[in-house]
């Protein structure tokens, strides 16, 4: 009956299966194991009418124009400028600490020398990672990396990761940079913003289509068997012999038998107050003694206009695999990333079986990068 399975409906899933409907004009089946489509990115109304991301904050910002186009087809856009506070010392200073920031610390006589000294060395608009910061030699640079080091990124990032910075991979601590710069956004991306009416309207649209088919409430494990014997794929007992996209966790396709890959998870605790406004940003980071790391104020991050207001701390912790808990963020280093490639080895048995996504492939994604590799994915799929 179906021509692809995709299991998975976040951003790579849903982007892949209507592009192998619409452009291939395969038949498919989309099986979801959460009760929604959408994955993490999935918003939705809470009691209030506050317009509220389940799983945590998800801003949308691109460079690719090719993959702003396409995701313009399924939503209009609320133009925003994802701006981050951290709270130190009491005090909220831009972060990624920048020029701005650097003024604010410093003061203004002291900063514009100390500006001019980080614009000759590594040049207007720099994005430069904290780590290769620390590196230089100038004392007065390494001041700056030791305080940003010590009051945002350290705390903050044991609290994250559980590890040290130096233990993380730097794909992770570069995506933390101090910006050479005076803007305060946290994304210097051409296009910066909210799907206007939120995201699952744009998955809906997405996923409408005639020869797409989604299952919500599925896990796919329960329909699909891979035979490690014959190298068949069945569904529901009969063997399937179309393109497969797994967007899920690899390890538990095979029941973690190399062991778990570690992941970090997230607790959220919502909490609406009937106030006009909690701390007059979308994010605030606090990178100090508190458990939580951030907090976000929904109605900053959407342009919602409501009476009340919706926030949501987040409590980094280990994922363990227990019911309820989501695998948020792979921990990359060189012996987690080895025992991802023997859980991978294990999927190249199955004809025309693909890994895709932060989970299948156990790396980050923004979501503009996952939606083109997605959309070319799919596209490679032409003549399978």
């Amino acid at each position: 009956m179906y021509d692809a399975i995709v299991i998975g409906s976040g951003i790579a899933g849903a982007a892949a299966a209507r592009i192998l409907a619409e452009e291939q004009e395969k038949s498919v089946l989309v099986l979801e194991k959460k009760a929604h489509i959408g994955g993490n990115c999935y918003d939705e109304e809470d009691h209030y009418g506050v317009l509220i991301h389940r799983y945590g904050p998800h801003i949308f910002h691109t460079n690719d124009e090719e993959v702003y186009a396409w995701l313009s087809r399924f939503t209009d856009w609320y133009a925003f400028g994802h701006e981050v506070v951290a709270k130190v010392d009491g005090e909220l200073i831009p972060v990624p600490f920048n020029l701005n920031t650097l003024k604010q610390v410093y003061g203004e006589e002291k900063a514009a020398a100390l500006e001019k000294k980080l614009t000759d060395t590594f040049g207007e608009g720099a994005r430069v990672p904290i780590l290769k910061l620390r590196q230089q030699q100038d004392p007065e640079i390494q001041a700056i990396a030791d305080y940003v080091y010590e009051n945002i990124f350290l705390r903050y990032t044991m609290k994250q990761w559980g590890q040290k910075p130096e233990e993380i991979d730097p794909a992770v601590t570069g995506r933390v940079p101090v910006v050479i710069s005076h803007d305060n956004r946290y994304f210097g991306d051409k296009y910066q913003g909210m799907p206007l009416d939120g995201y699952t309207p744009m998955f809906e649209k997405m996923l409408d289509h005639p020869l797409i088919e989604v299952r919500i409430g599925v896990d796919a494990r329960e329909v699909l068997e891979l035979s490690e014997e014959t190298g068949k794929v069945l569904l529901h007992g009969e063997e399937f012999t179309g393109s497969i996209i797994y967007t899920g966790p690899v390890d538990e396709l095979f029941g973690c038998r190399f062991g778990r890959l570690p992941y970090r998870s997230l607790r959220f605790d919502f909490e609406h107050l009937n106030i006009p406004d909690y701390q007059g940003h979308s994010v605030v980071n606090y990178t100090v003694s508190e458990d939580f790391t951030r907090i976000t104020e929904f109605k900053h991050l959407t342009g919602q206009k409501t009476e009340g207001t919706t926030i949501v701390r987040e409590y980094p912790f280990a994922y363990t695999g227990a019911e309820g808990e989501i695998p948020y963020y792979a921990i990359m280093n060189p012996e987690n990333n080895k025992l991802y490639e023997k859980y991978a080895a294990l999927t190249e048995q199955f004809y025309d079986f693909h890994l895709l996504g932060r989970l299948a492939e156990y790396k980050y994604y923004n979501i503009d990068a996952m939606a083109a590799k997605a959309i070319a994915l799919a596209r490679s799929l032409a003549n399978s």
